[in-house]
């Protein structure tokens, strides 16, 4: 019989979220302190504190396709555009907005005239992408805003984003097996997308029927449901642009979650959506 030590197994290794976890959290907090004091406070405020997250988005990504493709997307425009779409579609709703848009779209095409044409096509292309990715669609909070309970349709937005992913992130790393688009997001699972539309679809519950004026639980099932699918697209569309790009983070602003970008990947597109629904749920307040 042999007298060589066998050897011992390598223990099995836990999973890890792959970030400083309590960085995330405390910089987490701040930022729901933040948001709920302007919130609560003076709605202008809030408008302030979109307007803020918006242009400093649009830096990160006008940023990043520069360093990464040489696109320049002229960031002046779009920021000064940026601010006015978010501050047009809270004062005169979806009209103020699209005319916004448009006219800020226009003066990236404007703008980008004063350098030399090269890669004028790309620049302009890119500059448009960025205009409607970030300031329009966050326009739809400032919407929600408007309303006379828009405090409150905001707060639920904002919820139901965070249960969102809670829930798939808590079910995922449990019970994850399933990959959900493996080229696109290596970590999501199709256990996980199951526990975002169960938590939201919980969550979308009990604040439409206790938060918004007229609404009942039945709705925000359907809103629990629709932004669970939409936060997990956006999360997937930005991780689209970040693969192209070959990057992990769109910034490292946050501590623990990366860049502004990287925590407004799933409320962008859920926003209209939110908006959307509630306006045929119970009106535009």
């Amino acid at each position: 019989m042999s007298s060589a030590a066998q050897p011992v197994p390598a223990p099995p290794q836990k999973k890890s979220a792959g970030r400083d976890l309590g960085a995330a959290i405390g910089v987490g907090v701040g930022l729901a302190a933040v948001i709920v004091a302007s919130l609560f406070v003076v709605k202008a405020a809030f408008v302030g504190v979109i307007t803020v997250a918006v242009v400093v988005g649009l830096w990160e990504l006008t940023s990043r396709l520069a360093e990464r493709k040489a696109i320049k997307a002229p960031l002046v425009p779009l920021a000064l555009g940026g601010a006015a779409m978010v501050v047009a579609g809270y004062v005169r709703g979806a009209e103020g907005a699209w005319v916004a848009m448009a006219l800020t779209a226009l003066a990236v095409l404007v703008w980008r005239m004063t350098a030399p044409p090269e890669g004028y096509l790309k620049d302009v292309t890119a500059g448009v992408f960025a205009a409607f990715y970030i300031p329009f669609l966050a326009t739809f909070v400032a919407m929600m805003l408007a309303a006379d309970d828009g405090t409150w349709r905001v707060l639920t937005f904002l919820l139901l984003a965070v249960v969102s992913d809670t829930g798939a992130y808590a079910v995922g790393w449990r019970f994850g097996t399933h990959k959900l688009a493996p080229r696109i997001s290596p970590g999501k699972t199709r256990e996980g997308l199951l526990g975002a539309v169960a938590f939201a679809m919980v969550a979308g519950a009990l604040c439409v029927q206790f938060l918004i004026d007229d609404g009942t639980w039945w709705q925000g099932l359907l809103l629990g449901l629709a932004v669970a699918v939409s936060a997990t697209l956006g999360d997937l569309g930005e991780s689209m642009i970040k693969r192209d790009l070959g990057i992990k983070d769109m910034g490292t602003l946050l501590p623990g979650h990366g860049g502004i970008m990287d925590r407004l990947d799933s409320l962008l597109p859920t926003a209209p959506v939110v908006w959307l629904l509630l306006v045929i749920f119970v009106g535009s307040g």
